[in-house]
Parts: structure tokens; C-alpha cells; sequence
């Protein structure tokens, strides 16, 4: 019950956080539409580095596969690297796409109070379609988010795979088993660079539609 109250007060302070950001953006003529667009962008963007992120690591992975002699212990800090630097890259979508959804809400809530205030009918009706177009707009471009997002959890769960594998048995038996592995995420990356190209793709389709 306290974890609840806890959580419940968090909740609402960040609410009032949010209201009042928006509140101080609003004065300087920057409303919920800029930042929304704005935050669009940056999750368009961070999309984007992790796509070159996530082909960076496969890049590595490859070089273990051609691996012709030296030191594995070089390219299993190199692949380590590439790892932890994917976890970040997804993180940082994922913040980015909670961003998206905090300040549409705000948008589409304050959008809904307006229309109940039109004493013009005519007004209200378009007002109320553009509301309607625009949220499934939104909806289809966060829906794409979300998918890109998703494809990232088994990349990044396979490259653990081998960096874990490779960090236990440095020798050319892990390289070999590694290669076995390789082909398969070879196909999931590809399939993730699909993915997040028809997220950038929606993106650039909503940010244009409401920047006009």
C-alpha cells in the first residue's frame, strides 16, 4: 500500500512537472504541437543511430568470423563494446518514444477541451475531424515505434549470446559455434533496418503533416 502511495504521489509530481514545462514553453510561443514534432524528430533521429549502431556490431562480428589469427581478447573487447553501445542505442529509443507519447497526450487532451469550447458548429466539426485524422496518424507512426523498438530485444539478447559465449571459450571453437549463429542474425538485423525505416518513413509522414 505505502509502494502504491509512493508511486501514486511520483506520478502526479511528474504530471505537474510536465503541465508546468509545457505551461513555461507555451509563454515563449513554443506549444504542445512544436514539441511534439520536435520530440518526433529526436526519436526519428535515435532511430536512425541505432540502426548504424546495430550493423556497427554486426560489422564486429563479422571480423571475429574472419578471424585469421592474433588475439581474440582484442575483438572480444571490440564486440563488447558494440554490445553495450547497442543496449544504449535501444535505451535511447526507448526514453524517445516515451517522450513522443507524454506530449501527445497533452496535445490531444488540451485539443479535445478546445473543441468543447466552439459555440460555431461548423468550427467544431473541423476541428474535431483534423483531432481525429491527426491521432491516427499518430497512432499508425507510434505503432511503427513501437515495432522497430521491439525488434531490437532479440538483436541485442543474440549479441549477448555471443559476447558471453565468446568471453567464456576464447579460442577457435567459440568462433566456429559463433558462425553457426552468425546467418540468423545477419537476417534478424536486416529485418530490424526494415523495421525502423518504415518507423522513419511515418515519422517524417506525421511530422510533416502537422508542421503544415
Amino acid at each position: 500500500m505505502k509502494r502504491n502511495f509512493l508511486f501514486a504521489l511520483t506520478l502526479v509530481a511528474l504530471v505537474g512537472c510536465q503541465s508546468a514545462y509545457y505551461g513555461a514553453m507555451e509563454k515563449v510561443g513554443i506549444h504542445k504541437r512544436d514539441i511534439l514534432v520536435d520530440r518526433v524528430e529526436d526519436t526519428r533521429d535515435a532511430q536512425n543511430e541505432a540502426q548504424q549502431q546495430f550493423n556497427s556490431a554486426l560489422e564486429e562480428l563479422s571480423a571475429l568470423i574472419n578471424f585469421n589469427g592474433g588475439e581474440l581478447e582484442t575483438i572480444y573487447n571490440n564486440l563488447n563494446d558494440q554490445y553495450a553501445a547497442s543496449t544504449e542505442a535501444k535505451e535511447l529509443v526507448s526514453k524517445r518514444i516515451d517522450n513522443v507519447e507524454s506530449v501527445a497526450q497533452a496535445l490531444f487532451s488540451e485539443w479535445e477541451d478546445e473543441i468543447n469550447q466552439y459555440s460555431n458548429a461548423t468550427f467544431k466539426r473541423n476541428s474535431s475531424k483534423q483531432l481525429n485524422d491527426t491521432k491516427r496518424l499518430y497512432a499508425r507512426m507510434l505503432r511503427s515505434m513501437h515495432q522497430s523498438e521491439k525488434k531490437m530485444d532479440p538483436v541485442l539478447a543474440a549479441l549477448n549470446d555471443n559476447v558471453l559465449y565468446l568471453k567464456h571459450n576464447l579460442n577457435a571453437n567459440a568462433v566456429n559455434a559463433i558462425e553457426v549463429e552468425f546467418k540468423q542474425l545477419k537476417q534478424e538485423i536486416a529485418v530490424l533496418i526494415k523495421e525502423v525505416n518504415q518507423s522513419i518513413a511515418e515519422s517524417n509522414k506525421f511530422i510533416e503533416t502537422l508542421s503544415k
